[in-house]
């Protein structure tokens, strides 16, 4: 199974059911297009998507199969069945939530061994805290990414502080497996900011892939001239 290389540029090719992207077709597109500029990995939601992008790549997938449900916070590979169904897709590699919160699915030590041993493939660890973090290396996780850094409740403030460089250079410092830089890494400048923290790879997504919420930055930005008509205009 190929690693991910140092140094990588990792991008996330989602899209939710209810962005116009959504599916295997326009995800294997965004693939082929990152893959192009230079990307030397993929992250992938679903059987589909994963498959799709699997048969024009030999790159490292991170697959993931996102599962929601009300009465559980874990929605990010909760349990071995959906790890084995992403394998079987074509990912390299099993990203899953290794966060201690509740998941309808395995505790987290047992999925990572289980996924390991069972299934021959590597384990993305997506973490919020430096204390999940190493909890993950020790359960067997692979790699450990800051994925979840602002997305759960005890770590929610940071949300709107950018990505958690503190947690990939702390994380550095205290794990024994390669780190992962990802969540809210938009600018060229923050990928760089990672790679001096000591990331071994960086994960961007929406910054790259998600030109609904990119449009919505633009527009943002409009907005104080929005409705001014044309009386500027030359």
């Amino acid at each position: 199974m190929p690693r991910i290389p140092k140094g990588a540029l990792i991008v996330s090719c989602q899209a939710r059911a209810d962005n116009p992207l959504h599916g295997p077709i326009f995800m294997s597109a965004m693939a082929r297009a990152a893959a192009a500029g230079g990307a030397k990995g993929f992250r992938a939601n679903g059987v589909e998507d994963v498959a799709a992008i699997r048969a024009l790549t030999t790159c490292p997938i991170v697959g993931i199969d996102k599962v929601f449900d009300d009465e559980y916070p874990v929605y990010i590979t909760p349990a071995f069945a959906h790890a084995a169904r992403i394998a079987q897709a074509g990912a390299d590699i099993v990203g899953l939530d290794a966060t201690p919160r509740r998941r309808n699915g395995e505790p987290v030590g047992t999925l990572i061994g289980r996924i390991r041993s069972e299934l021959g493939r590597e384990v993305f660890a997506d973490v919020s805290t430096l204390e999940e973090g190493q909890a993950a290396a020790a359960y067997g996780a692979t790699y450990v990414a800051t994925t979840l850094s602002g997305y759960t409740e005890e770590t929610a403030a940071l949300k709107e502080k950018g990505p958690d460089l503190d947690l990939v250079e702390a994380l550095v410092r205290a794990v024994p497996v390669p780190v992962v830089a990802e969540g809210r890494f938009d600018t060229p400048e923050l990928v760089a900011a990672a790679f001096a923290r000591g990331a071994h790879a960086v994960v961007v997504g929406t910054a790259i892939t998600n030109p609904r919420e990119i449009t919505k930055t633009f527009v943002r930005a409009a907005a104080p001239w929005a409705g001014e008509g044309n009386a500027g205009a030359p």
